[in-house]
């Protein structure tokens, strides 16, 4: 593959990937609001307090660390040379099951939060992930 299609691959994956996220939140926006345990209320003081630039940071940080998840899983499907949609599939759920779903549950343990939060932010990263992993499987080498 090219430079230009292999930053096609990782732009790709990770916009789609980032879409994903916001569907996903916007739909159990509810629930990961009690995980949290705020209320709605809560949350639309707290971004009123905010400026324009930290309302904006939090979908910037996720985009930036969703096209770095993405270059690392093109690095890992390059090496081990696993280009298809099922091998991405399969790479993206083993960085999930190793360095995702662990971390995520281990830190809100240690932060006290409720389990539900870890269910709902580990999925969501576990659909990231996979997507992530099928369009880089899918764009091949």
């Amino acid at each position: 593959m090219s430079h230009a299609g292999i930053i096609l691959a990782i732009f790709t994956a990770a916009v789609a990937a980032w879409l994903f996220g916001g569907i996903y939140y916007t739909s159990l926006s509810g629930p990961w609001l009690r995980a949290q345990g705020k209320t709605l209320e809560q949350c639309k003081a707290e971004q009123a307090a905010k400026s324009g630039i930290a309302k904006a940071a939090p979908f910037i940080l996720v985009f930036v660390g969703e096209l770095i998840m993405a270059w690392a899983i093109y690095g890992i499907t390059l090496h081990m040379n696993m280009f298809n949609v099922r091998d991405g599939i399969l790479i993206g759920a083993g960085c999930w099951l190793g360095f995702v779903l662990t971390t995520i549950t281990a830190n809100n343990a240690f932060a006290g939060r409720k389990p539900m939060l870890s269910v709902i932010d580990s999925i969501a990263w576990l659909g990231a992930l996979l997507i992530i992993g099928a369009i880089i499987g899918w764009f091949g080498a």
